[in-house]
């Protein structure tokens, strides 16, 4: 049996159990990490720039992750081509 992936629909990175953010009534955030999301609302405003920006720095994550050998910036143009297909960015 395939097993969907699902991506925190604020940063993009995988949302597995551990790291499910929590709405307001103190359950878990199908939708959202908990980097993103605490407690019902977003733990930061920012842009879509601002994020892409921001998590970029783990790109060396994403690399080993991937297979893949992306600079920062290289890492910064992927995300801001994938975030517009999240909820928190879908326009």
């Amino acid at each position: 049996m395939e097993q969907t992936i699902k991506f925190c629909q604020s940063c993009g990175m995988p949302l597995t159990e551990n790291v499910q953010g929590t709405n307001a009534d103190g359950s878990k955030s199908e939708e959202y990490c908990n980097y993103c999301y605490q407690d019902g609302k977003f733990t930061t405003e920012c842009t879509m720039e601002e994020m892409a920006g921001f998590c970029s720095q783990f790109v060396d994550e994403y690399n080993k992750h991937t297979g893949q050998n992306l600079s920062r910036e290289e890492y910064r143009k992927v995300l801001l081509q994938f975030y517009p297909s999240l909820k928190r960015w879908d326009k």
